[in-house]
């Protein structure tokens, strides 16, 4: 019960607050600073119980029991000496006035706690209702151009030719390897914790996370070219390892299938204050500049070569990112460059 931890709270600040009073009393010898200690005494209890009563009545008692432990005629009250009434009001409105101040913070900072989490979960809602758009579109495309290819194939089989029989057979395989990857990016979000949106960090060698992603990549697309630079010195990072190594493939596919051109992709890994910060730059036609400031909300159309195809966007994709790096309480961000686009994210190099 909330009463019972107040009338808790209350008797034993005033019982400690009485005993270090007496026991100042005895070696000093004198009561003039004895008030203060129940005026702290009185914040204290203001701090740790709820509402406003219990500061208030331990204000009223702290300046009864500094009556009639602590000032002559020792054992009895007595208001009426010269000077004293407006040393029992004087007191009195101080403790009051802190207990009421102490007490009205602490509501305050619930109510900034109560609307900071309403807004993560209004962020939270947000990021969910995006990549469930970005994942109904990926879905779609990819089967569609599935569906159709091997229809193509089973009721023209005898008309095609082997080259296109072969086109439809790579599309296929093609598109299935799309699924197989996103299928990838969805499994690393199961990664994140539902409620509070974090992850488990563990120390994580920064080069070799680099140097998994890009492995891991090129397994899947052999021709791509990537020049990576690391720092010289050894760091290591709190982190989740795969769901990073996936944010870099993720990067580095993004740049190699919608920037319109073949020359290498830069990945670049440095130290930026307290935190490690990596670029992904491509040197291609860049993003439009309509879409900079939503390309990370899931929107699965987005495509930088201006063809208009439906081809697999990468709004899924970036979307995942946005989530990982946010849940790593890091940034995220996109940006044209004078030769194409670049695409950064930072990581604490300290647990926070």
């Amino acid at each position: 019960m909330e009463w019972k931890k107040n009338c808790l709270i209350t008797a034993a600040a005033l019982f400690l607050a009485t005993l270090i009073a007496y026991l100042f009393y005895l070696a000093t010898g004198s009561a003039n600073n004895i008030s203060m200690i129940y005026v702290l005494a009185v914040a204290l209890i203001a701090r740790f119980s709820t509402g406003y009563l219990p500061g208030i009545l331990a204000s009223v008692i702290s300046v009864f029991i500094v009556n009639g432990v602590f000032t002559y005629p020792y054992g009895r009250l007595n208001f009426t000496m010269a000077g004293y009434p407006l040393t029992f009001l004087g007191i009195l409105s101080v403790s009051i006035i802190i207990s009421a101040t102490t007490t009205h913070l602490k509501t305050q900072a619930r109510q900034i706690q109560e609307q900071e989490r309403l807004l993560l979960e209004a962020d939270k809602e947000k990021m969910r209702a995006n990549l469930l758009r970005a994942i109904s579109h990926d879905l779609r495309t990819p089967l569609t151009a599935i569906i159709g290819s091997s229809s193509a194939y089973l009721e023209n089989k005898k008309e095609l030719s082997e080259a296109e029989q072969e086109a439809l057979v790579s599309g296929i395989h093609e598109d299935a390897n799309w699924l197989l990857n996103m299928v990838e990016n969805l499994l690393t979000v199961t990664r994140i914790n539902a409620d509070t949106a974090s992850v488990v960090k563990t120390e994580e060698s920064v080069e070799e996370v680099v140097a998994e992603a890009v492995t891991r990549l090129k397994k899947r697309l052999p021709d791509i070219s990537v020049r990576v630079k690391v720092p010289d010195a050894f760091y290591m990072i709190p982190m989740d390892a795969t769901l990073i190594e996936q944010v870099i493939i993720n990067l580095l596919e993004n740049a190699a299938r919608h920037s319109g051109t073949l020359k290498p992709i830069e990945l670049n890994v440095y130290p930026n204050g307290k935190a490690m910060q990596f670029d992904v730059i491509d040197y291609g036609k860049g993003i439009p500049a309509e879409r900079l400031n939503s390309i990370f909300d899931g929107d699965a159309a987005y495509s930088r070569n201006g063809s208009g195809e439906a081809f697999k966007g990468m709004g899924i994709g970036l979307s995942i990112c946005k989530t990982i790096i946010l849940a790593h309480k890091g940034s995220i961000t996109a940006e044209n460059h004078s030769g194409g686009a670049k695409f950064s994210f930072t990581l604490p190099m300290q647990d926070c």
